[in-house]
């Protein structure tokens, strides 16, 4: 059981990375075109889901419409789909260039779309992969989930090796992973990023302690990755994205991201959603309150312009 809860790794940073590169970066020569083309063709995979009736109409990135993306961090065994146990969204806006990232805790208990019944909101992704992931999570934020990005955990430690490392301020000191971690400003390789995310139980804080130390990680690549020094290490990082992220956004629509949405990574604002925990059937949740749940929907609904009902 020890095992399993420590293969529970978050989220890793796909779609902000797309951001980094796509945004932060750009693309400045044939060489870093033709590699990132080839990357993003290994990730290209399209999913079957109905328009989201949430919109008017699909998102039109060439005319600067505000987005959302789904990240799932996925544990992935063999013979087994896995859960999604790092669960992040980001609504894009060009027009307040601005991208707000929501952290989901994965026991949060709420409807299973297409399931019928309420259970952990990971259990989605075990229940029935990413689309059926998309639609619980739309459901339960009340806003439409129009891409998604896929990234395997076991992959994390390339894609943070492929930056360089990452830079953190450390607030708790802890051990994890056989790694110690000082409090003050620590320098991370793969490896110890990844331990560094993973630890919750020393954490007064538990899961909530977690997931900001998962967004630290994803702010430190973005940092590194939009870095000038980061374009000559551009084969590593498409290929650690290539190997180890899925998504349905194509290489066109990346393009129109690089060129119409490029201010927006330079401010990356963190939420998160407050929960009470409770034992139902000797099986622990997270429980949202409705006046929470409709707080974290409106600020996200301001956030992709989309009018309050």
């Amino acid at each position: 059981m020890k095992t399993e809860k420590k293969k529970r790794k978050w989220l890793k940073v796909t779609g902000i990375i797309l951001l980094i590169l796509f945004i932060g970066v750009g693309i400045y020569t044939y060489s870093v075109y033709h590699s990132l083309k080839n990357a993003v063709e290994t990730m290209h995979q399209p999913i079957e889901r109905k328009q989201s009736e949430k919109r008017q109409g699909p998102v039109e990135l060439s005319k600067k419409d505000p987005f959302s993306v789904l990240m799932l961090g996925v544990d992935e065994r063999k013979g087994d789909r896995g859960r999604s146990d790092s669960i992040i969204v980001l609504t894009v806006n060009p027009n307040n260039h601005s991208v707000k990232m929501l952290s989901i805790p994965r026991d949060t208990r709420t409807e299973i779309v297409g399931k019928g019944k309420e259970d952990k909101i990971n259990h989605a992704y075990a229940f029935g992969g990413v689309p059926m992931a998309m639609d619980t999570v739309e459901n339960f934020l009340d806003i439409p989930i129009d891409y998604y990005v896929q990234i395997n955990m076991e992959g994390f430690k390339d894609i943070v090796d492929a930056v360089g490392g990452v830079s953190v301020q450390n607030d708790l000191q802890f051990t994890e992973g056989g790694y110690e971690f000082p409090k003050g400003a620590i320098t991370l390789n793969g490896s110890k990023a990844l331990s560094y995310s993973r630890m919750r139980h020393e954490d007064p804080r538990g899961d909530f302690g977690r997931q900001m130390r998962q967004r630290q990680i994803i702010q430190g690549v973005i940092k590194e990755g939009a870095s000038l020094s980061s374009l000559t290490n551009y084969s590593n990082i498409f290929k650690a994205l290539g190997s180890n992220v899925k998504t349905n956004l194509t290489f066109e629509q990346m393009l129109d991201i690089q060129k119409n949405y490029k201010d927006v990574a330079n401010d990356i604002q963190q939420m998160e959603i407050k929960e009470q925990g409770t034992k139902i059937n000797k099986i622990y949740y997270g429980i949202v309150s409705t006046e929470e749940k409709q707080r974290v929907q409106s600020v996200l609904k301001k956030q992709l312009e989309i009018e309050n009902k």
